[in-house]
C-alpha cells in the first residue's frame, strides 16, 4: 500500500500489553507479506486468532485447462454467464496461468459464511452493483466502478445492496499494488501519476463482533479449499494500524494521460503484480495532432497476451464486441483495429468507451467454460466485409 493507516483503538506502543475493560489482554497478530520484511499491520483481536475447533477438507481448487487449439484471437460472451448464489460461489474462472486468473461472477446473495485467499491477492472490479465488504480490517462499501484490492490472508464476507452485482474477477499470486514508476523512493505517489492517496479508500469503519457460536470459514491454500470452524466471530478485530489492508479505488477516478498523438497502453496501466499488469480505458479527449490517428496502430504481442473486460461505451477499435465481453489477443499474433475502424477514427474528438484491461507475460490458458461462451466469429472480424 502507498500508505499508513489505522483504525479503531490500539496501544501506544507496539507488542506491549493492551487490556480490555475487563482486564484480560486483547491478542495482537501481526499480519505480513515477505516474512517480516514486507508490508505489514498489526491487528488487536477479543479471541485468540489460531483458535479453530473443526477443519475438514473441500477439494482442490486448481483450476482445469483445455486445450487452446489453434492459434486465433477470441472473444468471450459473458452477458449470460451463470447467475447465483454469493460472490465467491457465482465466480467463474474463464482464463488464467501460473501468475494469474481471470473470471467472472454474477451473485445474487449475500455470503452466509467467511472466505480468505491465504495464497493469492484478488481484485474484484464491481462492474454492476454495490454492498459492503466486512473484513477483519472493517468494513469497505463499494459501487459500480470500484477495483477492490484484497491482500493475502484476509478474511472477508461481501453483502450485497442490490438484487444482483456482477464483477471481473483477478487472482494474482503476488501483491497487486499501484506502479513503481507512479511511487518516489518513500511510497508516495507523484505529481504525474493517474490517481492518487485521496483516490485510495481504506475501510472506513471497524465492526469488533464478540459473538460466540459457530462460524465457518472456508480457506484456499495450497490450491486446496478447507473449511474452518470458529467458536468465535473471526470478525473481531478492536484496532490495527500499518501498510497492509483491503482498499478500493474507482476506475472513474484514474485520469487518463493523453497526447498529440496516440499514447501507447502504458498510459493506461492502474496496478502492476507478479506476471502482468493491469490497465484501465476510461472516457477521454483523443490526440490533437492536426494529423493524429486517434485508433490504436496493430501491434505485435511479442511477450505477452492481452485480455479486456468491455465494460461501457463504444470502442472505436472493435467490431462485434458488446458490453460483458472480454477479448483475448494473445502472444505470437498482431492485432489492431478491424477494417474500416481506422479511417473512421479521423476526426474523433473524444471517447466515452470504459474497459478493464490485463497484459500477461505469459501465455494464459482456456478454461471449458471460456470455451463455451466464445464467439467463433471474433477472428474472422479482420477480413473485409465480414459480418460480425
Amino acid at each position: 500500500m502507498p500508505y499508513y493507516h489505522k483504525l479503531g483503538h490500539i496501544p501506544h506502543k507496539r507488542h506491549t500489553q493492551f487490556r480490555k475493560p475487563d482486564g484480560s489482554l486483547y491478542r495482537e497478530e501481526v499480519m505480513g507479506l515477505e516474512g517480516f520484511h514486507g508490508v505489514e499491520s498489526i491487528l488487536y483481536h477479543h479471541f485468540l486468532p489460531p483458535k479453530v475447533i473443526a477443519a475438514e477438507p473441500l477439494g482442490k481448487s486448481e483450476v482445469d485447462y483445455a486445450d487452446f487449439g489453434a492459434l486465433r484471437h477470441r472473444a468471450l460472451a459473458t452477458a449470460d454467464i451463470p447467475a447465483g448464489h454469493d460472490a465467491v460461489s457465482a465466480r467463474r474462472t474463464l482464463l488464467g496461468n501460473a501468475d494469474v486468473t481471470l473470471g467472472v461472477s454474477r451473485a445474487t446473495s449475500g455470503m452466509d459464511y467467511f472466505y480468505r485467499n491465504a495464497q493469492a491477492y484478488e481484485t474484484w472490479f464491481v462492474h454492476e452493483g454495490e454492498g459492503d465488504l466486512h473484513t477483519q480490517f472493517g468494513r469497505l462499501p463499494f459501487v459500480p466502478g470500484d477495483y477492490l484490492v484484497i491482500p493475502f490472508g484476509t478474511t472477508w464476507q461481501m453483502q450485497l445492496g442490490t438484487p444482483e452485482a456482477r464483477f471481473f474477477v483477478i487472482e494474482s499470486r503476488g501483491q497487486i499494488a499501484p506502479p513503481k514508476r507512479y511511487r518516489n523512493e518513500f511510497g508516495q505517489l507523484l505529481e504525474h501519476a493517474p490517481y492518487c492517496e485521496r483516490d485510495i479508500r481504506p475501510p472506513v469503519e471497524l465492526e469488533p463482533h464478540t459473538e460466540e457460536g459457530e462460524f465457518e470459514v472456508r480457506v484456499k491454500a495450497r490450491n486446496t479449499m478447507t473449511r474452518h470452524v470458529l467458536d468465535h466471530h473471526p470478525l473481531d478485530v478492536v484496532g490495527w494500524d500499518g501498510y497492509l489492508y483491503p482498499w478500493a479505488l474507482s476506475i472513474h477516478d484514474f485520469e487518463p494521460i493523453t497526447g498529440r498523438v496516440h499514447q501507447p497502453p502504458p498510459v493506461h496501466q492502474t496496478f502492476q503484480a507478479d506476471g502482468f499488469v493491469v490497465c484501465s480505458f476510461v472516457p477521454r479527449l483523443f490526440d490533437y495532432h492536426p494529423q493524429g490517428i486517434p485508433a490504436p496502430y496493430n501491434h505485435s504481442n511479442v511477450n505477452s497476451d492481452e485480455v479486456i473486460y468491455y465494460c461501457d461505451g463504444n470502442f472505436m477499435s472493435r467490431k462485434g464486441i458488446k458490453k460483458y465481453d472480454l477479448t483475448l489477443h494473445p502472444s505470437g499474433l498482431p492485432h489492431g483495429p478491424q477494417p474500416g475502424a481506422t479511417e473512421a477514427s479521423i476526426g474523433a474528438k473524444e471517447t466515452q468507451e470504459l474497459a478493464v484491461m490485463v497484459d500477461t507475460f505469459h501465455p494464459l490458458n482456456l478454461t471449458e467454460e471460456a470455451l463455451a461462451c466464445e464467439k467463433p466469429e471474433y477472428q474472422d472480424s479482420w477480413l473485409e466485409g465480414a459480418k460480425v
